[in-house]
């Protein structure tokens, strides 16, 4: 396993300076945001396709600091229901792939969207429950009519540029959101849709992450280490479906963590343990979104907790067997 970041709290600084950084830190494996929710501000597409002298900084960056891309990401709604929203998530999604199959990244990191309700929807629709049989309607109708075949197509496109893992953040609000979903839309579309297993989406929803972990074993594309604390008072009254604003710290019932705000080494060992177990080797890539930290200050303590569970050699020999 490799000590990786998604760069995009370091978007103020140029690529070069935020490799720089990290790699003093002991960082060695950088996710870049391409497009969607995590923006361009460390690699612009439309700026970088189809010149080779511009791919070679970016590549000689990576180098000069012992660095490697991970990943490319371009979270969004590409089955949007509203077309135009939908077009430019597609249009990013689809760049970046582009982008990646110039860098030599095999990985790209999205998100498997929500349709809405029907064809004339203005605004996706995540179903959640299965009464009353409208919502089992609705469902049949996302995966399909829609989904399916939106990502039968995709993966045909990526195919065609080299692209060999396509990572679903599985997030609540989209229609891959557990590792139920996940496997489900794999299924249907094959072995080139894959997990990004962020255990900060599980852990709210009650799942526990170690079984994740394993139900998805050989589907394992990508790892977000970012974690989320339950705040039991709130929790106790509102229960995790929680629609305040992510910035009234004090009244919800849960909030992304840094690494070990939310949960405590043990958690976080076991969890790396697992991934050695079903035989995860990828990057273990901090993400930072805990409001309560600075972006560096919340970074640096990540990279600290992560040094400490990571797991990095090949286990040797079982001399003791």
């Amino acid at each position: 396993m490799k000590l990786g970041v998604l760069t995009v709290p370091l978007g103020s600084m140029p690529l070069k300076e935020a490799a720089e950084y990290l790699a003093g830190l002991g960082v060695q494996a950088l996710e870049l945001g391409a497009g969607g929710c995590p923006g361009k501000a460390h690699l612009d597409p439309e700026k970088l396709l189809g010149h080779k002298d511009k791919i070679d900084e970016v590549k000689k960056i990576m180098k000069d600091n012992n660095l490697e891309i991970s990943v490319l990401s371009t979270h969004g709604n590409a089955v949007h229901p509203n077309k135009e929203i939908a077009k430019m998530y597609h249009d990013d999604f689809e760049n970046t792939v582009r982008l990646a199959n110039e860098l030599e990244v095999d990985t790209v990191v999205t998100f498997s969207g929500c349709p809405g309700d029907c064809e004339n929807s203005k605004y996706p629709n995540w179903v959640t429950c299965p009464w009353p049989d409208d919502f089992l309607d609705i469902l049949n109708w996302q995966w399909n009519e829609v989904l399916i075949p939106y990502w039968q197509k995709e993966v045909e496109f990526v195919k065609k540029y080299g692209v060999t893992k396509v990572a679903f953040e599985m997030h609540p609000g989209f229609c891959v959101y557990n590792p139920t979903s996940l496997l489900k839309i794999r299924e249907a579309v094959g072995d080139t849709i894959g997990a990004n297993v962020d255990p900060s989406h599980l852990i709210w929803q009650g799942i526990d992450v170690p079984s994740a972990i394993r139900a998805l074993e050989g589907a394992i594309y990508h790892f977000h280490a970012k974690d989320t604390k339950i705040y039991r008072p709130n929790c106790d009254v509102k229960g995790v479906l929680d629609t305040d604003h992510y910035s009234t710290e004090k009244t919800r019932s849960w909030l992304f963590r840094s690494l070990g705000y939310g949960n405590d080494y043990g958690f976080w060992k076991d969890i790396i343990s697992t991934l050695r177990l079903v035989g995860y080797e990828g990057a273990v890539s901090i993400e930072h979104e805990d409001s309560l930290m600075s972006s560096k200050e919340g970074l640096e303590k990540a990279i600290t907790f992560l040094k400490e569970v990571m797991i990095y050699e090949t286990p040797g020999e079982m001399f003791w067997a």
